[in-house]
């Protein structure tokens, strides 16, 4: 089994890029993201606890993330793979998320981190509002999600690098060119 995690700020093109991923690897795709939208759009408990937070461009507390994961991974013992994107988010969710993969036997093979300027992290937030309707996706949170990302989520990289399992890619381009770039990187550790 191989696991990978897409890591980087917001509006960094890991939805994208974990399409192809996906698309060549045949990884199963754990997007936090989607599980809480999911949850949340279905007005389970879980996902109005989790709108709160959403709403407000805070991360979701990490019990309730790890929990979904572990249920992600047990729904599907076949996997290939799995390819997190969005997680973790804070050197504690990547502890827990060790923690759980290595009592499953399956640890983090290769994290790529993509590395996108700050404003055209805004740009490309704003103009993925405009297209998906997303309430998340205004200035205002944009710009707290980012911060966010600098203070919680960037030191989880330098987790993974003391680990030897991080390997960053530039995230502007044509997204071919990046997909080749992190398609590279893969096949790397694959070999």
């Amino acid at each position: 089994m191989f696991n990978l995690v897409l890591f980087g700020p917001p509006g960094s093109g890991k939805g994208t890029q974990s399409e192809n991923i996906i698309s060549k690897f045949g990884l199963l795709h754990v997007s936090t993201g989607d599980l809480l939208r999911a949850e949340k759009k279905a007005e389970t408990p879980l996902g109005l606890e989790a709108k709160r937070f959403m709403d407000n461009g805070e991360l979701v507390p990490d019990e309730v993330v790890i929990g979904m994961i572990s249920s992600k991974i047990d729904a599907n013992p076949d996997a290939k793979g799995f390819i997190f994107d969005g997680f973790p988010r804070t050197v504690a969710q990547a502890e827990a998320l060790d923690k759980l993969l290595s009592f499953k036997n399956n640890p983090i093979n290769l994290v790529v981190s993509l590395q996108v300027k700050e404003e055209e992290l805004i740009k490309r937030l704003l103009e993925r509002g405009k297209e998906s309707g997303r309430v998340d996706d205004n200035e205002e949170v944009i710009t707290k999600r980012i911060k966010v990302y600098h203070r919680e989520t960037s030191p989880v990289a330098e987790f993974y690098k003391e680990q030897e399992k991080l390997v960053t890619v530039e995230g502007i381009g044509s997204i071919t060119d990046i997909f080749d770039a992190i398609s590279s990187k893969i096949e790397f550790s694959l070999a």
